[in-house]
């Protein structure tokens, strides 16, 4: 099994990164998990697939519950409702975190659903996981188990700051990822390709690739229809199969 975490500020393309790297992967081996994991959910539209329930629904339920489950194991119980909400299509199956929207803590259910994931996960050969915008992740540690992270940057000082404390809290919290790579997302010109590539030998980062800013990405996001829908000859979904076929040997 090999995770693949995507991550970056809100904004930069991660979503878009994640979900063709979906598509690609998925096209190379069918046992693939995409797992969104971000509170606004973009994913499955960026997939092109509807969801109806997510964990966030599984979480509520047994706040309100467990009290009245009794003698009946709870761990038990959350893994029969997991398998409710991984929804399976074609090339891949689906995993929605949703967000809690009752009050009380989370902890204790937070928790197991962590131990209940890791085991699901080993049944896949690849997981992409499609993180919230930010840092929040790695302060919780939600994608410790993760092999690669890609952190998708524009080249605005926002994006970079963002990349930069995302490699910083790595190191901070002994996250042992095998590798974090970058990638530049919405590159103009020469100047923006040397922004990106400075950025990333002054921060250590591997570059994966740049990718270009495409006026057919933005029609899509515009028209509300799903990313994967990029033609074949596009110059970006070219450069993200690129780096699909290169986590896959890397993964192998």
């Amino acid at each position: 099994m090999v995770v693949i975490a995507v991550t970056g500020k809100g904004g930069t393309g991660k979503t878009a990164v994640a979900a063709l790297l979906v598509k690609f992967i998925s096209e190379i081996t069918s046992n693939v998990l995409a797992v969104d994991a971000d509170p606004d959910s973009n994913l499955p539209d960026a997939l092109g697939v509807e969801v109806d329930k997510t964990l966030g629904d599984v979480r509520e339920l047994f706040q309100v519950t467990r009290e009245s489950l009794g003698t009946v194991d709870k761990e038990s119980w959350l893994e029969g409702k997991i398998f409710e909400v991984i929804h399976e299509f074609d090339n891949f199956d689906l995993l929605v975190m949703g967000r809690p929207e009752g009050e009380g803590c989370y902890c204790f259910v937070n928790n197991l659903l962590r131990g209940i994931l890791k085991k699901f996960m080993r049944h896949y050969d690849y997981v992409i996981v499609d993180c919230e915008a930010g840092l929040e992740h790695f302060s919780r540690k939600t994608i410790e188990s993760a092999d690669y992270i890609i952190v998708v940057t524009d080249t605005s000082r926002k994006g970079l700051k963002t990349a930069k404390k995302i490699r910083e809290l790595a190191k901070e919290l002994n996250l042992k990822f095998k590798e974090i790579f970058l990638v530049g997302n919405k590159i103009v010109g020469d100047e923006a390709k040397e922004i990106i590539k400075d950025f990333a030998k002054k921060e250590n980062f591997v570059l994966l690739d740049l990718l270009p800013y495409d006026e057919k990405v933005v029609e899509l996001d515009l028209k509300g229809e799903p990313i994967i829908n990029l033609p074949e000859d596009s110059e970006f979904a070219k450069k993200v199969r690129f780096i699909a076929e290169v986590l896959t040997r890397w993964g192998s």
